[in-house]
């Protein structure tokens, strides 16, 4: 089969050649584990029950996971040998172990260049684990691939990273970031609707909305904020993000080489108020690598 899964549309057979995500037709997992860091309804009390995926389909050169998503890269080969391999059995019973040590949800940490992998395991899966499933994306996504999914994935948290076409290629080489991103969040919200939670405040189905402020650029943070409330007013939550750091490749990014100010971090929040948009935010404190996983294999 010839990958077409994501708006990079290589068309190439993964099980003989490597596209620009470097991943081969078989599942490679870096880590699988409670997580605690995530937003509240998805975190709670006992942890998320995250599956992190190597070979994102982008290149953030700011990316505070790169360990995974960007040493991947430079594998020409297709099988790495420094994450697990996992078959669509193995990935069922890491979803099942998870549930079983108490997660509210199963958290897919950059999925997307694994759809078509993903859709038997989540069919045959689904059955047995009764909590929800999250997918936990980066937005540059096909709203074609989003809809063979429908009914497999109860929650959607996308990262709507940029709003300059311009930004989106120099910082993570994605052309048309934004039309990409924007189709795929209006797919996301039709097939889940407005937030739905638990009693105790877990959220069961529903689309949540990343924004990443970088630094710099809150104009950028101000445009992806008003077409959140034009599209969606305050039935999608957005979770403000002001975790960022300088790491990898962000000295290459002239400007982008240190955290927020508390200035240009005050400026985006006042906006996300004044356009009524309702969510979640993060102190300036925030953006350490305390938060940020280990990727050493743990729960595999």
């Amino acid at each position: 089969m010839l990958c077409n899964a994501c708006p990079f549309e290589c068309g190439v057979d993964r099980s003989k050649e490597l596209g620009v995500c470097r991943a081969s037709d078989v599942i490679e997992v870096s880590q699988a584990q409670l997580h605690h860091w995530e937003e509240p309804p998805i975190s709670g009390t006992r942890g998320s029950g995250a599956v992190f995926f190597t070979h994102c389909n982008l290149a953030c050169k700011f990316c505070q996971n790169h360990e995974i998503s960007q040493a991947a890269r430079d594998i020409t080969h297709l099988v790495s040998p420094k994450w697990d391999c996992v078959p669509s059995d193995k990935l069922a019973a890491l979803m099942l172990s998870l549930k079983q040590q108490a997660a509210h949800n199963i958290n897919l940490v950059t999925p997307t260049h694994y759809s078509e992998q993903l859709i038997p395991v989540l069919e045959a899966a689904r059955p047995r684990l009764g909590i929800p499933v999250v997918w936990n994306s980066n937005a540059y996504e096909k709203a074609d691939t989003l809809r063979r999914l429908e009914g497999l994935v109860n929650v959607y948290l996308p990262d709507f990273k940029y709003w300059s076409d311009e930004l989106a290629r120099k910082c993570s080489r994605a052309p048309n970031y934004r039309k990409h991103a924007s189709s795929a969040i209006l797919e996301m919200f039709r097939q889940t609707g407005r937030p739905k939670h638990d009693e105790a405040g877990i959220i069961q189905r529903g689309t949540i909305i990343r924004h990443l402020i970088l630094p710099g650029h809150a104009d950028d943070s101000k445009r992806i904020l008003e077409w959140i409330a034009d599209a969606f007013g305050a039935d999608v939550p957005v979770s403000l993000m002001a975790q960022y750091y300088p790491v990898h490749r962000s000295h290459e990014l002239p400007g982008m080489n240190r955290r927020l100010e508390p200035g240009e971090y005050e400026e985006v929040l006042e906006h996300f108020h004044k356009l009524g948009l309702e969510g979640f935010t993060q102190q300036l404190s925030s953006a350490t690598r305390d938060y940020t996983p280990t990727f050493d294999g743990k729960g595999l």
